[in-house]
């Protein structure tokens, strides 16, 4: 393979079947590549080659951002909404690859008690079996109370997850916002809020003597004090994409949502 990138890690999740034996097969054909637990991932590499599912990406994801690495996807999971590539390509991504067939998109990321998230960062009571009355602040002004079991503050890349089965919009990940969507409130007219990027973001709980429990990507797990602050990240999270079509967004929309399928008859 020719030296586009100089040092690639092949990123696996030793967890999801069938990683270790794709990562295999893509080392065996690119030369200057080694291969790496997701759990344990190198510095300094060029290039991430994240072998798994959403989840596998989103962890790499956190990690690579602040070294600005650039991260393509191979989905052996469930849905693979991040993931560009399928086991079958690998050849097809090689070539893409050598021929410099492919854009960098840096996606937008969230921030909060010195961790970032690339799809949402969701806050709830720390007691999960109650709803909990939740204060939203933007820039240090009260906007709304919620009483529910949480809110997910989600980015335009995450507006494709849990937000989206919580009832909120999509949004394209080339719209610089934030998407703020509340899970189960007790009352029918609280609807999904999307304010600008640079806006910052505070959520506090009213019980006496609770804290948050707060999220990121549905991985990461904090518990904190009863106020949390959440802004955009520094840095962005940088995804190789060898789909260069314009429109190629709504193509995996309908790929992955079954949009493009007609209702039954």
């Amino acid at each position: 393979m020719h030296r586009v990138f100089e040092k690639i890690g092949i990123i696996i999740n030793q967890n999801v079947s069938q990683s270790a034996l794709l990562a295999q097969t893509i080392r065996k054909k690119i030369s200057n590549s080694e291969i790496f637990s997701i759990d344990a991932p190198p510095e300094n590499i060029d290039l991430a080659l994240v072998v798994g599912g959403d989840g596998t990406f989103l962890k790499a994801s956190r990690f690579y951002s602040k070294f600005k690495t650039k991260i393509l996807g191979f989905n052996v999971g469930r849905l693979g909404y991040l993931a560009q590539a399928r086991p079958d390509e690998i050849d097809g991504v090689i070539e893409k690859l050598n021929s410099k067939s492919y854009i960098i998109e840096n996606r937008i990321m969230l921030k909060a008690l010195n961790q970032c998230a690339l799809n949402d960062i969701v806050i709830k009571g720390e007691n999960h079996t109650r709803t909990a009355t939740l204060d939203l602040y933007i820039n240090d002004k009260k906007l709304c109370s919620y009483v529910a079991d949480g809110l997910i503050i989600s980015t335009p890349t995450g507006s494709t997850a849990y937000s989206l089965s919580a009832g909120g919009p999509i949004i394209s990940p080339f719209v610089e916002c934030f998407l703020i969507t509340a899970i189960c409130p007790h009352t029918l007219n609280t609807r999904p809020i999307i304010i600008p990027a640079e806006e910052k973001i505070t959520v506090k709980i009213r019980e006496e003597n609770q804290k948050l429990n707060v999220t990121f990507d549905g991985q990461l797990e904090i518990l904190t004090n009863n106020e949390v602050e959440i802004q955009k990240n520094e840095n962005c999270a940088s995804l190789l994409i060898l789909n260069q079509q314009k429109d190629r967004f709504y193509d995996i929309l309908k790929e992955k949502l079954y949009w493009s399928l007609p209702p039954k008859k």
